[in-house]
């Protein structure tokens, strides 16, 4: 059975359809979030949450807007991602709070000064990328739109919205890693 079919017969609640649909996208799912996350155990529990969440909203899924396994892939990207920016965002906290209590003089000023510095590392590394890679960047981690939402948007093929967004993607990690 073809997953559109089974995710319909899921927002009924029908739990062997689930048992299905779950063997046919726990294997993309988990790959999606591993490449994200990157860490293994993580990325277990980030996959975990992401078929908990397509039992709970399979009512929410448009066969007109998409197909089951890319709306799925959707809803693991969108939870990856944030997992990846919660953790992030849980180490700067860490390293203000260390430096706060080694620096007791610390305060909001030093707080917006850094972030401010952070939106200018992200701005200068978004400025290397290709116009067709930071347009599809920012409409899709920006504006919250989908890979085939981005395509529509520029006019071109999916295919080469995703390539574009890879190697954006690739060129973006790889430079805001080397300023780490």
């Amino acid at each position: 059975m073809e997953a559109d079919e089974l995710l319909i017969r899921v927002a009924g609640g029908d739990q062997n359809a689930f048992e299905e649909l779950y063997g046919l996208v726990s294997g993309p799912v988990f790959g999606l979030v591993r490449r994200i996350v990157r860490d293994p155990a993580q990325s277990e529990e980030v996959a975990q949450e992401v078929l908990l969440e397509l039992w709970r909203s399979a009512s929410r899924f448009d066969p007109g807007r998409g197909s089951a396994l890319s709306w799925t892939l959707t809803l693991a990207h969108r939870r990856a991602v944030d997992r990846v920016r919660s953790a992030r965002a849980a180490g700067l906290r860490e390293q203000r709070e260390g430096r706060r209590a080694h620096h007791p003089a610390f305060d909001q000023v030093a707080e917006e000064v850094e972030a401010g510095l952070e939106r200018e590392w992200v701005r200068r590394c978004l400025d290397r990328l290709t116009d067709l890679q930071r347009q599809s960047v920012t409409l899709a981690y920006y504006d919250g739109y989908t890979y085939r939402e981005v395509a529509e948007r520029l006019s071109l093929p999916l295919g080469t919205v995703k390539t574009r967004m890879r190697d954006g993607l690739t060129r973006l990690r790889e430079c805001l890693g080397g300023a780490a």
